[in-house]
């Protein structure tokens, strides 16, 4: 049977046996068990702009955009008066769009580290303008709001709260001095007027996910940063690599009218600086950001860092476009669990691989292969236009697609397992797919779906691994055939576009959405976007949270005790879709992180 097949082919083919095989309730991919994960009270679809959670829970607002990390910080400006001071302020206070984060527990048990990224802005939002007559304090403003935010947080009463004029408190933005390592570092490609050794960058951006090292440092990755690069020049040409990464003359946010780092025709490496993976250390007020090359150049979701069975360091990380691919680095030295400070970088040295998913169309399972990124093998040389391992880092995309990857619907979050092999990732949707594969059933794919795979010698440093479907999502109240979605996906718990993906320690996967929430159509009954809770062995799925008018639910970590848990609320009433979220009445709606708790005092979700 052909891999392209159309949705209308597959359904009338003879892969429908293998169809109802999945869907039934008695596949194979759950393991049987009489004791759920699952310990909650299962949530009902919303519409509200509220946040709700279960019968027994309290979520409270633990920071928001614009509160102060600083007692001298100027409060937020519902007028929003963008002065040269409350530019400057921003790097002061809790930035914008709050996304993925990390717990980093202090001394004792009561005070601890929440490190959260900040991944862009939303103009309409932010200014009086709604966006629509930028000046260049509006631009430094954005530029102080985006990056990634370090608070000290203090536990009283069973719950936490901001410690103001904390040592540790620090924003890391737009702006923030950084170096490049690894095969990157003094490359041509990222040379500029102001770096003309190729070494130091100014900022990061468009932090989307994140991860945790095992020797305690913070990951905070790069996503769609093509949205900040344009020209003055209406009709500057772009290179095949920029077109690769979408780069236009016309920016999503018009900082190159401003700031002439950011037009790529003044400045033509500088987006060549951008889309890494950066690393700094939480506990170090003074630590200088570092951008480690050797994971690849490309729209990083998350990072999730596991130790192999050979005692290397691999880190898997999702391209979120279209189309796109799957990544994993491992590292050349192994994970020194005595010393730690011999970590320090480990990422610099290693081996890039992109995935190609195998299998036949229906059986929702296959053969996981890694293909390797290394300049002279396979076909990656001069013949074929790559000049160096740095040449094919920055391009990776066109690297990737030279190796014969498989394209993607969308890669988000990646997360391993605790006490087992696999890893599992979450791949939001893809509406203008027009040819399927094993991995990526369904044209047009506006639900998404879930996937898990595991190295078949246990070690995931190696190159042959298997994968399966743990879920498609899809609406059952409208829908039929793989548009339906899972044995798993019922009326009582649908959603689309999954996105965060984290376990906690005892094994539950809790799943973030960020999709259309018009509850309309094809996404009748859904409500707003969500996080559900699955037991990976039953492959039961339960809604956990809904979160209130056009957001998307993003960003989740746990306290040690795992009796708290942070989530991230990212971008409440975007494009002024009417929310007033947190605060109500006429206030501005804002992102935020919410405080979880049980009321008996419990581990959230057994």
């Amino acid at each position: 049977m052909s891999q392209n097949i159309s949705r209308r082919g597959f359904l009338k083919s003879s892969s429908v046996a293998s169809m109802a095989l999945f869907f039934s309730t008695s596949s194979t991919l759950f393991a049987s068990s009489k004791d759920s994960l699952l310990g909650f009270k299962a949530t009902l679809a919303s519409s509200e702009d509220n946040v709700i959670v279960p019968d027994g829970y309290e979520a409270k607002v633990l920071v928001k955009w614009g509160d102060p990390l600083f007692k001298n910080a100027l409060k937020f400006d519902e007028g929003k008066n963008i002065t040269k001071e409350y530019a400057k302020n921003a790097t002061k206070v809790f930035g914008d769009d709050n996304d993925g984060m990390q717990f980093y527990q202090l001394d004792g048990d009561k005070r601890a580290l929440l490190v959260v990224n900040q991944e862009y802005v939303n103009p309409e939002l932010m200014f009086k303008h709604n966006g629509l007559e930028l000046s260049a304090q509006d631009v430094i403003y954005m530029q102080n709001s985006c990056g990634v935010t370090v608070l000290e947080i203090e536990q009283n009463d069973n719950s936490y709260q901001i410690k103001q004029d904390s040592p540790y408190n620090r924003r890391i933005t737009a702006l923030t001095p950084m170096v490049l390592t690894g095969p990157v570092k003094g490359d041509e490609a990222v040379k500029t007027a102001n770096d003309e050794k190729g070494e130091f960058v100014l900022g990061t951006f468009n932090n989307c996910g994140c991860g945790k090292t095992p020797w305690g440092t913070y990951l905070t990755c790069e996503e769609n940063f093509d949205d900040f690069f344009g020209s003055k020049d209406t009709k500057a040409q772009t290179s095949e690599s920029f077109k690769r990464y979408g780069i236009k003359p016309k920016s999503v946010y018009g900082w190159e009218k401003f700031d002439d780092r950011f037009d790529f025709k003044i400045n033509p490496n500088e987006p060549n600086r951008h889309g890494y993976i950066v690393e700094f250390d939480p506990y170090n007020p003074n630590f200088i950001p570092k951008k480690r090359t050797a994971l690849g150049r490309f729209k990083h979701e998350n990072a999730e860092v596991i130790i192999a069975d050979d005692g290397r360091v691999v880190v898997y990380s999702g391209d979120d476009e279209v189309d796109e691919f799957v990544y994993k680095f491992v590292s050349s030295d192994k994970f020194n669990k005595d010393d730690l400070s011999k970590n320090a970088d480990i990422l610099d040295n290693g081996t890039l691989y992109v995935a190609r998913f195998d299998g036949k169309n229906g059986e929702f399972k296959g053969k996981l292969t890694w293909l390797e990124l290394t300049y002279g093998k396979n076909g990656l040389d001069k013949e074929n236009g790559f000049k160096s391992q740095a040449d094919i880092l920055i391009n990776v995309r066109l690297a990737a697609t030279k190796l014969g990857a498989t394209p993607m619907d969308r890669c988000e979050w990646i997360a391993a397992q605790p006490n087992s092999k696999a890893v599992y990732a979450t791949f939001t949707n893809n509406k203008t797919r027009q040819t399927t594969d094993a991995a990526n059933p369904r044209e047009k794919n506006r639900y998404g779906q879930i996937l898990k795979w595991e190295p078949k010698d246990g070690n995931h440093a190696s190159s042959e691994f298997e994968w399966a479907t743990f879920a498609l999502a899809g609406n059952p109240a409208v829908k039929d055939g793989l548009y339906k979605g899972s044995s798993n996906i019922t009326v009582e718990n649908m959603f689309n576009s999954p996105d965060g993906l984290k376990f906690d320690k005892f094994g539950r996967l809790w799943i973030q959405t960020d999709g259309d929430y018009s509850n309309q159509k094809d996404y009748k009954g859904m409500g707003n976007n969500q996080m559900l809770c699955a037991d990976p062995n039953t492959g039961e799925i339960r809604r956990f949270l809904t979160g209130p008018v056009a957001c998307e639910i993003t960003g989740l970590c746990f306290s040690e005790d795992s009796k708290t848990m942070f989530v991230g609320v990212q971008h409440p009433g975007e494009a002024l879709k009417g929310s007033h979220w947190p605060e109500g009445g006429d206030k501005t709606p804002k992102s935020a992180v919410l405080v979880i708790t049980k009321k008996d005092g419990g581990v959230i979700g057994a």
